[in-house]
């Protein structure tokens, strides 16, 4: 197998010039591109640039958690920047209600109809900010848009744009005012990525910048400027849709699944469905990364993000110290590497 981009994987984009193709070669490095980007407004946090950018190559959605201050919400509005993409940010608070997400239908007394007012949810990029501040009602009004790509008010699904991606931001659970996510919404989030406090040289770098007078409020100023767009994106998409896994890389997967049901220090371990988000996340970091196949190395890249939300750690076990992320380092320690 060669690392090279197959010519057919294109998509239209509208220039000045007119419309023209966007080859998958040219898609990867607009993408690769916005982490330059991104890092004109956010010190630090590559690894979570790249796991966002693999949430919009998948269609699926991004969990971002991380004590208050890290910027989390400065990297999801630097990224939305970066690619041209609308997004629209909902503070989740106790008192949410699920209309304010979805939309609702509001009587016209001019018409005496109901006419639909879309909520937030109907935009590219979703910020849902400290999303486990909101009770679990609220929380599950995101459940439809996440899985079917659409909303239901008074009975009529309304399709959601494409793209359309949830970037969940969440403070730590032991935190005061926090509702743990339930199980069904966190196996709809395809990575849950922690942003730990910055470096030490980071931190400096950000001060310096914010002494120089940098407004987190005001991307433009800092110089982000859009380098990818939506065709980009449909372009990049028909080509990971072509990177091929081998079937020793396939049960490799399967096997590192597996591994965390026979845990017994887990009370829940990977689903099928985990097994398939761990694959989809490897292919987009395969094309990335310039091949058109997956390797192991991709797999073990991606475990940790893909698969630390969806384990549960027994209670005992969590008394002794163990951890998520500590279960599935283990795993990918003592399951056979495939060559």
């Amino acid at each position: 197998m060669t690392g090279e981009q197959p010519a057919g994987d294109t998509a239209v984009v509208t220039t000045p010039d007119g419309p023209r193709d966007v080859s998958g070669v040219e898609a990867r490095e607009a993408l690769l591109a916005l982490r330059r980007e991104v890092a004109k407004a956010v010190v630090g946090h590559d690894a979570a640039v790249t796991g966002l950018v693999i949430a919009l190559l998948c269609r699926r959605h991004v969990l971002l958690e991380g004590v208050p201050g890290v910027a989390k919400t400065l990297l999801v509005r630097a990224v939305a920047a970066a690619l041209s993409l609308e997004d629209r940010r909902v503070q989740f608070t106790p008192d949410l209600m699920p209309g304010d997400i979805t939309g609702s239908l509001v009587y016209d007394s001019r018409s005496a109809e109901f006419s639909f007012r879309p909520g937030p949810v109907f935009t590219n990029l979703l910020l849902a900010d400290e999303i486990n501040r909101t009770p679990p009602k609220t929380q599950a009004s995101l459940l439809e848009a996440m899985e079917e790509y659409q909303v239901s008010v008074d009975g009529t699904p309304r399709p959601l744009p494409d793209p359309f991606v949830v970037a969940a931001t969440q403070n730590p659970v032991e935190y005061e005012g926090t509702y743990p996510l339930p199980e069904a919404q966190l196996d709809r989030f395809l990575l849950k990525l922690v942003l730990p406090l910055p470096a030490r040289d980071d931190e400096i770098r950000m001060l310096a910048r914010h002494a120089e007078g940098f407004d987190p409020r005001d991307l433009a100023a800092a110089g982000v400027r859009p380098v990818a767009g939506a065709a980009h994106l449909r372009a990049a998409r028909a080509a990971v849709g072509q990177v091929t896994a081998r079937p020793e890389v396939l049960a490799y997967v399967v096997d590192l699944c597996r591994a965390t049901r026979a845990s017994p220090s887990l009370r829940l371990g990977v689903s099928p469905r985990g097994a398939t988000a761990l694959l989809l996340a490897a292919r987009s970091w395969a094309w990335l990364s310039g091949r058109t196949y997956v390797t192991p190395d991709d797999v073990q890249a991606l475990a940790l993000p893909v698969l630390r939300h969806r384990v549960e750690v027994r209670a005992e076990a969590e008394l002794e110290g163990v951890t998520a992320d500590g279960v599935v380092t283990g795993v990918l320690g003592a399951v056979p590497v495939p060559r």
